[in-house]
């Protein structure tokens, strides 16, 4: 493309590092009684987070400078190279057991999440359709079918894991750049009762989903199993009030709230800093998204707007499915807080994103 480059969008930068800033202070202080207990070191998580952490930031501000149109010719082959890893992590010998889900491929020390990637993979693969093919969307046989074809065929591959949340985060970003590049609000409602009947018929398949289900409704009715995390998450949270109990100093984190530093790091957080502190991280990611619509709307091809709202979609989705999780409002579903909760796969890929979410604000007229 023969358009001018200019600087990167600098509020997102920013906004970007002080999410990560303080997920790496939570993750310390969410998981140093843990890591102390299991590994003899309070710092192992931390340690940890803070490798993915500057990987991903080199990751972010090298892809700033490659031009987000070299996505779209390797979109293909990319998303080709995560169906096999998605192959692969189902393989007993290579894919690695965590929690009743085969979701992880083992790297030396580390291991990686394929599901992950393939949300990042998905996203350019279906721009550079819908760019293509923008004409067609508002046919269900000639446009929409083909888009939703690879869309299925991917959450059919990772609910094989089984990995829920993350199918749901990867078609919900599907269906919102479909929705935003024109198809018709019919076939979305047909699509949107078919997706009811088939989530249902997925929480009938498994007991542990219903369980799930019963336990958000009322999780007191069964408050040492399926109700346990959304209790001491809530439990976390009351205590937090205003101005929350300290940094450093919250009462769940030592054995109540399990894991704190992964999917309930939100309520760790909410109870040392309190609500101040949880609305400062929500006006945070509200300022994100805020930035990411405007290079969507300002991009200066199809491509670079559909590309954009796929990657601030992901990022949004998983917020809004975190958040309501922590505080009740959503069943569990063990979905990361993007930039905050502890995972290399996940921080890693959020950061290549926003590192194409910057290329393309310098191309941006914003």
């Amino acid at each position: 493309m023969n358009i001018k480059k200019s600087t990167p969008d600098f509020l997102l930068i920013i906004i970007t590092l002080l999410l990560l800033t303080v997920g790496l202070i939570m993750v310390y202080s969410a998981s140093a009684v843990w890591a102390d207990f299991n590994f003899d070191d309070s710092f192992y998580f931390f340690k940890r987070q803070l490798l993915f952490a500057s990987v991903g930031v080199i990751a972010m501000f090298f892809i700033m400078n490659v031009d987000y149109w070299t996505w779209r010719s390797w979109s293909t082959a990319l998303i080709l190279v995560c169906f096999l890893l998605l192959i692969l992590v189902l393989i007993p010998g290579i894919g690695m057991e965590r929690n009743g889900s085969r979701s992880w491929i083992g790297v030396g020390a580390f291991s990686i999440q394929p599901s992950e990637f393939m949300k990042l993979a998905m996203i350019a693969f279906l721009a550079k359709y819908l760019s293509e093919n923008q004409k067609k969307i508002t046919s269900f046989k000639k446009g929409l079918t083909p888009a939703l074809s690879f869309v299925f065929l991917a959450f059919a591959m990772i609910m094989l894991q089984p990995d829920l949340g993350t199918g749901t985060v990867m078609v919900g970003t599907c269906v919102t750049m479909i929705f935003v590049s024109g198809a018709r609000l019919s076939h979305f409602m047909f699509l949107g009762v078919c997706g009811i009947i088939g989530f249902i018929g997925l929480v009938i398949s498994a007991p542990y989903r219903m369980k799930r289900i019963t336990s958000f409704l009322d999780p007191w009715e069964d408050p040492l199993n399926t109700g346990f995390q959304i209790i001491q998450s809530l439990y976390a949270i009351g205590p937090g009030g205003l101005l929350g109990l300290g940094l450093g100093q919250s009462r769940q984190k030592f054995f109540y709230l399990p894991e704190p530093q992964t999917d309930f790091i939100f309520a760790i957080l909410a109870e040392e800093l309190g609500f101040i502190g949880g609305t400062f991280v929500i006006l945070l990611f509200s300022i994100l998204l805020w930035r990411g619509i405007r290079i969507a709307l300002g991009a200066p091809d199809l491509y670079g707007t559909f590309i954009a709202v796929g990657i601030i979609a992901m990022i949004a989705i998983q917020v809004m499915i975190n958040i309501g999780v922590v505080t009740g409002l959503m069943p569990v579903t063990g979905i990361t807080l993007p930039f905050l909760s502890y995972g290399g796969s996940s921080l890693t890929l959020m950061l290549m994103a926003v590192g194409v979410l910057l290329n393309v604000s310098r191309y941006s007229r914003f």
